[in-house]
């Protein structure tokens, strides 16, 4: 289980010093506890890992928007320390899909649902999401989608 993995890389990075990992590893554990409370109020999730892959997923979309925003404003040292952190999580997720697999995977399900036009745009990306969440930017897949509809 992933947890695991992140309570064993909190250990690990304590033993060796290493402050930033550390830190940040505990950011993790934070956004995840904090999931956990929200999903007490409703129904228990199936897998957990899947809960904390969305998670990870979220935090690392935040530290790019960090890093992009950081980059505008000419705080290149702000930049870098976002990017260190989401090397850190990243060490947690899945390995993703490419785009070549998401093309692919694309063509699988809109030849399934025999989607033809735009109008189905959202059946696929409910499909794939259902199949493919943890395994794929869903911002990216996205623009795929489009294309892939569109033409």
């Amino acid at each position: 289980m992933i947890r695991d993995d992140i309570k064993a890389a909190q250990i690990a990075a304590m033993k060796a010093g290493d402050k930033e990992a550390r830190a940040t590893i505990g950011l993790i554990q934070a956004a995840v506890k904090n999931r956990d409370i929200e999903l007490r109020t409703g129904a228990t999730p199936a897998d957990d890992d899947a809960v904390v892959v969305e998670v990870l997923q979220k935090m690392v979309k935040q530290r790019r928007e960090s890093i992009a925003m950081y980059e505008q404003g000419g705080r290149p040292e702000l930049a870098a320390a976002e990017q260190a952190e989401v090397t850190v999580i990243e060490r947690f997720l899945p390995q993703q899909m490419d785009e070549d697999e998401t093309r692919a995977a694309i063509e699988s399900i809109k030849a399934e649902l025999g989607a033809g036009g735009m109008k189905d745009m959202g059946r696929v990306m409910a499909e794939l999401k259902a199949r493919h969440a943890s395994t794929l930017d869903m911002s990216k897949a996205s623009a795929l989608v489009k294309a892939a509809l569109a033409g």
